[in-house]
């Protein structure tokens, strides 16, 4: 029988009403607390380099709260190593990151960096921090994945998640290959990028895939539901799946 999947929720756009204001509200770390008594069983924040919505004190102030584990995405940059390292996190996803855009666009180039890949990773590892990488379901990334010696893939669903019909079939079926690879190359596999309550069901229902971090969609939700129940929400579909 599969096993239960686990959700990673994203809290960035918490911060990023609260940017948008320049004030101390809504609060990062209670929305953290919120999500985790929710069925969260991991947050996930992206501390990009130009700071738009979450800040090096949200970074910490959850590391120093959180119950369940921190997921820190990280640009391949010295500054958000030495960011990373100091804080601890129980995993570090290594994303491709570009100041204009709105939001992450596609997965990291592994087998076009790749020894600089393997040298994040073996710093990261040696501090006791897991490592995933945001990848395309694509089969010579996954290869690369595999020889850079990281402890996960995480699988950009966006273009999945933007299809419809039958290209989002054959794009479901990319993911299936891709995950099925990386399993058998020793990689545990996470998946994310645009899933919400009208198309994760899929995704969740692969068998290798072991974690979902999903943010955009439940933030918006909870406008309307509040917090608490948009993470439980996505928690029961998720369990109706496996």
């Amino acid at each position: 029988m599969p096993k239960r999947i686990r959700l990673g929720v994203n809290i960035d756009h918490v911060a990023t009403v609260r940017q948008a204001r320049g004030v101390s509200y809504p609060s990062v770390v209670h929305a953290g607390h919120i999500a985790e008594l929710s069925g969260a069983d991991l947050i996930t924040v992206h501390l990009r380099e130009d700071r738009r919505h979450i800040q090096d004190t949200d970074v910490r102030a959850l590391r120093e709260s959180l119950q369940v584990p921190l997921n820190l995405e990280m640009a391949l940059t010295d500054e958000m190593l030495d960011i990373v390292l100091s804080v601890k996190p129980d995993w570090a996803c290594l994303v491709p990151e570009k100041r204009e855009e709105l939001t992450t666009e596609g997965g990291l180039d592994v087998a076009g960096q790749l020894q600089r890949v393997q040298d994040v990773c073996q710093a990261l590892q040696q501090a006791g921090i897991k490592v995933s990488l945001f990848v395309d379901p694509d089969r010579e990334q996954i290869q690369a994945s595999g020889a850079s010696g990281a402890d996960a893939v995480e699988l950009h669903t966006g273009t999945y998640a933007n299809q419809v019909k039958k290209a989002q079939q054959e794009e479901l079926q990319r993911l299936s290959l891709a995950s099925q690879q990386a399993g058998t190359l020793g990689l545990q596999v996470h998946a994310g990028h645009g899933l919400n309550r009208h198309n994760v069901l899929p995704v969740a229902g692969l068998e290798a895939v072991e974690e979902l971090n999903i943010g955009h969609a439940l933030i918006a939700d909870a406008v309307f539901l509040g917090l608490a129940e948009s993470v439980a929400g996505m928690r029961r579909l998720l369990d109706q799946a496996r």
